[in-house]
């Protein structure tokens, strides 16, 4: 532990989820696993457990694991319109999980059933209206994430985003989005926050279970290596360029049809899901969004793709979310250390930062 170990900053946040630091780990589909999410715990951080890629038996098996690891507050991440939505929650209510966050916004039910059971409900958001929402339904706290975010992501700046946001609803408001150190920390408190949600970051640490030769990847990216594209699935989505990236916007529509259904067939082996079930993934992705069909087979897909390469390291076959401060990360810290170190800087900048008089 450094010496800065004993500095704490004590907000909302800390308070309202029993964390020491207010700093999340964002639970990221196939990343954000029992290691990282214990070891994120056990270095003060609020680490969120993905369950959107796990099996309602596995997720089960993952919150008990997660809970033989440390004893710290954590979350489940859960997606608001999984047909086993409810099923997922009782597991959490069961288990005694301290947080349930959400991808898309929850229903008003949702979180009425979380709340009555003592589960601290934070959804996660990209827009001033979805904040005022879910604050209107009885949301403890929201996570805003800005453009710069990974994964699926809007248009605002987080610098523009985050200010909006809490001077609009009156809980607890999270930065996420290009928050990789501790200016980001105090940046993010001086717009009103209560504190920062990294997922790049915790990613590309020592206790993340990604393989180590996609972390090169990310390692070696630069800022303008960080892209978004529509290519993949029809909605905006961050991730890095890659080869994979660079044919589907290159390829005319017959062209990526023929893409998509060649990549879905080695996915529908890997997934298990027959062709019937994939289309129907797809068709659900596509309600109410003009995709084309080669969209609609790699939406279905998209899980796949992100397994492709953050559990088997095909980074040739699969795509790779990404925040733009990759460009800007360039070594592996394990949790401990990279929340020690968040912390220390943090404490440095407010100490220098000039007093009035």
């Amino acid at each position: 532990m450094s010496s800065d170990a004993a500095f704490t900053l004590s907000t909302p946040l800390t308070k309202l989820v029993g964390v020491r630091h207010p700093i999340v780990q964002t639970g990221m589909g196939w990343v954000a696993g029992p290691r990282l999410v214990s070891a994120s715990a056990n270095a003060g951080a609020l680490g969120i457990l993905a369950s959107a890629t796990m099996t309602v038996e596995q997720l089960r098996s993952a919150v008990r694991e997660v809970k033989s690891r440390t004893e710290e507050p954590f979350g489940v991440n859960l997606r608001a319109d999984a047909g086993d939505a409810r099923e997922r929650v009782r597991i959490i209510v069961d288990e005694g999980v301290r947080v349930a966050s959400f991808a898309l916004a929850p229903s008003r039910e949702l979180i009425a059933e979380l709340k009555d059971a003592g589960v601290v409900v934070i959804p996660s958001i990209g827009a001033r209206r979805h904040a005022e929402k879910v604050a209107a339904w009885g949301a403890d706290a929201v996570i805003v994430q800005g453009g710069e975010g990974g994964g699926h992501t809007g248009e605002v700046a987080t610098s523009v985003l985050l200010p909006q946001v809490v001077d609009a609803v009156d809980i607890p408001v999270i930065g996420a989005g290009g928050f990789h150190d501790g200016r980001g920390l105090v940046a993010a408190l001086a717009y009103g926050a209560a504190g920062v949600a990294m997922g790049t970051r915790f990613l590309l640490t020592s206790d993340s279970t990604v393989p180590d030769a996609v972390k090169a990847r990310y390692l070696a990216a630069s800022v303008k290596d960080v892209t978004v594209t529509r290519a993949v699935d029809g909605l905006p989505h961050r991730m890095l360029r890659t080869d994979l990236v660079n044919s589907l916007e290159n390829a005319g529509r017959s062209r990526a049809l023929l893409q998509a259904v060649r990549r879905a067939a080695g996915f529908r082996k890997l997934s298990g899901l027959s062709w019937p079930q994939l289309v129907r993934d797809g068709l659900a992705m596509k309600h109410g969004k003009d995709l084309t069909w080669s969209q609609v087979l790699l939406a279905a897909n998209t899980p796949m793709l992100l397994k492709a390469s953050m559990v088997e390291g095909r980074t040739d076959l699969g795509v790779m979310a990404s925040g733009q401060v990759a460009g800007l990360i360039e070594d592996l810290p394990s949790c401990a250390e990279l929340v020690d170190r968040v912390l220390a800087e943090a404490r440095h900048v407010l100490g220098t930062l000039p007093t009035p008089g």
